[in-house]
């Protein structure tokens, strides 16, 4: 199983070639403000452990582990978005919460907050019943 760190490596090289086409190691340190170097140690490591296979000077492709874990991971943090908007976390705290909390949680978890999140959109009455939850909280908080 991947670490954390190898996991966010993994889910950005994933992005890249969805939306690119590629990943090279420039696009890759840029996306995670990390010095090339550094991408490159992680892409060998990678290369290493069958998630990519890495020809220095000629780029690199994921893998069918590599890509179904990454898929996986895309999924992960988009579910969390997902989630944090609908129990009303502000706009703009919702990527760092998803980036502080998505390496913490088991996949029996995600999977939990992705049947809630089903649960929330197969009825808007739903949410809007949490909405008057949380502003009775709000009023009933002393100021």
């Amino acid at each position: 199983m991947p670490t954390p760190s190898m996991e966010d490596y993994i889910e950005q090289i994933y992005m890249l070639i969805e939306d690119k086409g590629y990943a090279r190691v420039s696009d890759i340190a840029e996306a995670l403000a990390v010095h090339p170097s550094s991408v490159t140690k992680m892409v060998q490591k990678l290369d290493k452990d069958e998630y990519l296979v890495y020809e220095k000077y000629r780029g690199l492709v994921l893998t069918t582990k590599g890509k179904k874990i990454g898929k996986r991971l895309v999924y992960r943090h988009e579910l969390l978005e997902q989630f944090l908007r609908i129990i009303g976390v502000d706009e703009e705290n919702i990527y760092e919460d998803v980036e502080g909390i998505e390496h913490h949680l088991s996949w029996n978890s995600i999977d939990r907050i992705g049947d809630l999140v089903q649960y929330f959109e197969e009825g808007q009455e739903r949410v809007d019943e949490l909405r008057l939850v949380q502003k009775k909280n709000e009023e009933d908080q002393p100021s």
